[in-house]
């Protein structure tokens, strides 16, 4: 059988691509990511600032197993550990390395531990803090929160209106709906962005 030149060039590239990203790579890492998941994320990118003005809507904890790498992350049905191939085939925007810094990096065994505990945990739907689940960032800060023994990120009030707005948009509206909340318009929460900022981490850059 002929094979196309073409997709064995393709097929190079991505393997080469994806051994320099692990080589870059440490356990305890964070991946910011901004993922394009139609209008919710549009409107998660609106009202969440992140580093550099950048806009992150997903993260992801890396963790080292077997030789192989994964990334904790809080997503779809529940928490669980994604091989860092599938974790990065989610966007194909540019993904930011968070680190933290260096007089932080002894917190992240406790805080992997704390996250693959959480794996099975249903995702957090109603992005309510500490109602028994998690969504992305929840999960990050209360794991950072177990290994310091005290917030180790921020909290912030969150919102579903658009700036300088007093109406809720209207994905927000119909999502709450359905799921027949109230919305948790300034309720303590997390996020993406707000992490990325934190003066705790450094951003490496893209991925």
């Amino acid at each position: 059988m002929r094979r196309n030149p073409f997709l064995l060039l393709f097929l190079l590239l991505t393997i080469v691509c994806l051994s320099q990203t692990k080589s870059v790579l440490q356990e305890g890492d964070l991946i910011f990511q901004n993922l394009n998941c139609g209008p919710m994320c549009d409107a998660i990118n609106e009202v969440t600032t992140g580093y550099k003005d950048l806009k992150f809507n997903h993260i992801g904890l890396v963790v080292f197993k077997n030789d192989e790498i994964y990334v904790l992350e809080a997503s779809g049905a529940a928490v669980k550990s994604t091989p860092l191939d599938v974790f990065l085939s989610y966007s194909s925007q540019t993904m930011y390395l968070g680190r933290l810094k260096e007089d932080y990096l002894d917190l992240i065994p406790q805080a992997i531990q704390f996250a693959t505990q959480q794996i099975g945990v249903p995702y957090d739907d109603e992005f309510l803090y500490d109602n028994g689940k998690y969504y992305c960032s929840e999960l990050i800060y209360d794991a950072f929160k177990y290994a310091y023994k005290k917030p180790f990120f921020s909290l912030y009030p969150m919102t579903y209106k658009p700036l300088n707005s007093d109406e809720f948009f209207p994905i927000w509206v119909s999502y709450f709906k359905e799921l027949g909340q109230e919305i948790p318009e300034g309720l303590p929460g997390c996020n993406p962005g707000g992490l990325s900022t934190s003066d705790r981490i450094q951003m490496l850059g893209p991925l």
